[in-house]
This record gives structure tokens, sequence and C-alpha cells, in this order.
């Protein structure tokens, strides 16, 4: 006995449409394309609608490898990232990530541009194809000792040396820093390149953890919801209660006249 197949029903191609991968989601956009029900002509319209947002995303990040291989060549690349640099509280952390070319991480992209959650499963996906991350921390009392900037180069050294290679290229987000002879640096690399934006994805996730296990240690920081930044509940706080061991000394006298530890 044969079998009819009968014709799709407007809900069941709303369904295909809004539901289906972007090889299949083209597919079916051709087929229902001149279909005359208005149901499935509006479906037909958002799904060409994603298609295109989706094709332009794969476009960026295949540019953000391209990139990459332009300014690194064949050799061993790494990328690498900092956050906590402007921070009141907490230690300025680097990562460094050494990326394969496939299979491409969907999604990388400057961590400041990612919501908290996407960001956490893009530093998974990381950690399970990365060839090799490296994480530097320097803690308050060494960037008041030191400053800023040899803290950051410092940090990144050790970063790069955390990862166990011997890079033949180091890609670093911003300006030159001379942190590794092999260093290449690109402003706003964390957004156009691959390893960069890895990089900075990896830093900010552990940062993030680390202070929201310091809000347990010291409460009333409001360090979980600020990171360390000078919000204004944290600043009230500083006020009010005064510095922890945590805080940077240095980076507190422009609203704290006498600086009193915790």
């Amino acid at each position: 006995m044969s079998v009819i197949s009968r014709p799709a029903t407007a809900r069941e191609v709303v369904g295909m449409l809004s539901d289906a991968p972007l090889d299949e989601a083209r597919e079916l956009v051709e087929r229902y394309r001149e279909d005359p029900r208005k149901q499935v002509m509006r479906a037909v319209e958002v799904a060409r609608r994603r298609i295109e947002r989706e094709e332009a995303e794969r476009d960026r990040v295949e540019a953000m490898y391209a990139l990459e291989r332009e300014l690194g060549g064949d050799g061993v690349v790494v990328g690498v990232d900092e956050v906590g640099r402007g921070a009141l509280a907490g230690p300025l952390t680097v990562a460094a990530v050494r990326l394969p070319a496939s299979p491409i991480v969907w999604g990388l992209n400057d961590s400041k541009q990612l919501t908290p959650s996407r960001r956490e499963a893009l530093a998974a996906q990381i950690a399970d194809v990365a060839l090799a991350i490296g994480i530097a921390h320097v803690e308050p009392a060494s960037i008041d000792a030191l400053g800023m900037a040899l803290s950051l180069r410092q940090a990144m050294a050790r970063a790069v040396g955390d990862t166990g290679l011997d890079p033949d290229c180091v890609l670093i987000d911003g300006n030159p820093v001379h942190a590794h002879p092999a260093e290449r640096c690109l402003v706003k690399g964390d957004a156009r390149v691959a390893s960069i934006a890895a990089a900075s994805i990896v830093a900010k996730v552990t940062r993030d953890a680390l202070m929201v296990a310091y809000d347990e240690e010291y409460p009333g920081y409001h360090l979980a919801e600020s990171k360390g930044y000078g919000s204004a509940e944290h600043i009230a706080a500083i006020r009010e209660r005064g510095l922890t061991p945590i805080h940077r000394v240095s980076f507190c006298g422009n609203f704290l006249e006498t600086a009193r530890l915790f």
C-alpha cells in the first residue's frame, strides 16, 4: 500500500522555521518563500532575518580567527588579556590562551560585550578546546608597591609562562606592554582576535568567581555585584567600614581621606 504524504500545515511550517539550524533554515526558506499563507509568509520573513543575523555572526567570528592567522603566522600563537585593572579591590588577573584552528568557538567576543551566563558558557567551551591556558594574578598589596604598569607587565609574562608554551607570537589587547619578546599588540584586540577574546573571557570569569568568594569573606562591601570596581555602594561601604586587605590603598585616596584598614 502506498503512503501519501500530506502537505505541512501552516503551524507545522512555522514550527520548523523557528527551530531549524542555519543550513536547514536556508532550505526551508527557499522551499516556502512563495507560500501564499500569511502565517507562513511571516514565519519565512522572521527566519530570513534570523539567517542574516547568524550569518553575520559567523562571518564576524571567522574574521577573528583569520586576523589571528594573519598576525600570528603558522607558529605557536597565544592571546593575552587582563581584567581588573581599574578595580578598587581584588587582584589584577591575566589569562593567556592558545586556541586550535578548529573547532571554532562560536560567539567569541570581548568579555564586556557578553552577559555573565554567556561568558560562563563560552569559558567552559574554551576550556574544552584550548590547547593551553595560563592564569596569573597580582594581589592588591603588590599593585600598591609596584604600580599598575609593572604589575601588568609581570602578570602577562607569568600568564604566558603558565601555559607551558614557548610562543612564536603573543597577541595582546591594547598598547605595547613589553611583557614578551614576541608580543604584538592590537587596540581592541579582544573584539578582533580569537585567542585574545578567549583570554578576556577566561580572565573575566576567573576573577569574577574570586570576587564572589571575597564577598563572603568581607560581607557588606558589595564585592559580588561590583566585582571590586567603584560602584556607589562599594565606595559608600569603604567610607563607612574602611579598607580590607584586598583593597588597593593607592586607588582609594580620591574618596577616602584616611585609609583605615579592616
